[in-house]
C-alpha cells in the first residue's frame, strides 16, 4: 500500500527553513547548519554526491538518510524546491541538481505559473509540472508510485500543505541541536498531530533528535 513520506529538517526552536536564500546560496547561510549531520552521512555522500569512497558516518544519522531513499516511486514538490521562483523566466532551468538528479522517479513539481513541458532528466527522474491540490497531485504521483510510496520533498510550505490536509502517513523530523531564531516556522497551525500519528523518538551521536510520526 502506498504511504506519504516526508523527511524534513528543524532547528530546536522550530524553524524548517532560512530567510536569507539568494540566487548564489538557494538554500542561505544557516541550511549547512541544519543539515550537517544528514550531509556528513555514508548514504548522503554516496546518493547526493557520487562519492564512492566509503566516506561519511554510520549509525543512526545514516540509517535514517538510507530509509530516505528507500521504497519511494514518486516525489512531489513545490516550485521553490526546484528553483522557479530563482529562475522564472529561463524555459531551459532544469533545477539544482544537475544531469542526474537524486530522484530517479516522476517527480511533480507543484507551481500557480504557466505549466511547462515535462524534463527527462539522466538516472529515471522527469520533473512534471502541475497547477493543482495536494489532494489531486497526490493521486496522480500514487498511480505513478506503482504501489511504492509517495514522498512530499518540500519546502516547508509544501509539507504544511499535505500536513494541514491530513495526506501524510508519516513524517520524520530530523531536529539540529541549535537555535536559528529565524525562518519558516514548522509546527504552528498543527495542534494534535500527536494525536492521529504514533510518534517515535531517538538521539543520534551528532546530538541530532529523530522524531518520527508514523500513521
Amino acid at each position: 500500500m502506498t504511504r506519504v513520506r516526508i523527511d524534513l529538517f528543524a532547528s530546536l526552536d522550530g524553524y524548517a527553513s532560512t530567510t536569507d536564500a539568494t540566487d548564489e546560496n538557494p538554500m542561505g547561510e544557516d541550511w549547512g547548519r541544519l543539515t550537517s549531520a544528514y550531509a556528513a552521512t555514508r548514504t548522503f555522500r554516496q546518493r547526493v554526491l557520487g562519492d564512492t569512497s566509503g566516506a561519511g558516518t554510520t549509525g543512526l544519522d545514516d540509517q535514517h538518510a538510507a530509509a530516505h531513499f528507500e521504497g519511494i516511486g514518486a516525489e512531489i514538490m513545490g516550485a521553490a524546491m526546484f528553483g522557479l521562483h530563482s529562475f522564472p523566466d529561463d524555459p531551459d532551468w532544469k533545477g539544482w541538481w544537475g544531469d542526474e538528479p537524486p530522484f530517479g522517479t516522476p517527480v511533480y513539481v507543484l507551481t500557480h505559473t504557466a505549466p511547462r513541458d515535462p524534463i527527462p532528466m539522466q538516472g529515471g527522474t522527469t520533473f512534471h509540472f502541475r497547477s493543482t491540490t495536494p489532494a489531486d497531485v497526490l493521486a496522480e504521483a500514487t498511480g505513478a508510485a506503482g504501489g511504492l510510496d509517495v514522498r512530499v520533498g518540500g519546502g516547508v510550505s509544501t509539507v504544511r500543505d499535505f500536513l494541514r490536509a491530513g495526506l501524510v502517513d508519516e513524517l520524520h523530523v530530523m531536529t539540529a541541536p541549535i537555535v536559528l531564531g529565524r525562518g519558516t516556522r514548522l509546527w504552528d497551525d498543527l495542534r494534535g498531530l500527536e494525536l492521529t500519528h504514533t510518534v517515535h523518538s531517538e538521539v543520534a551521536d551528532s546530538g541530532t533528535i529523530h522524531v518520527t510520526f508514523s500513521r
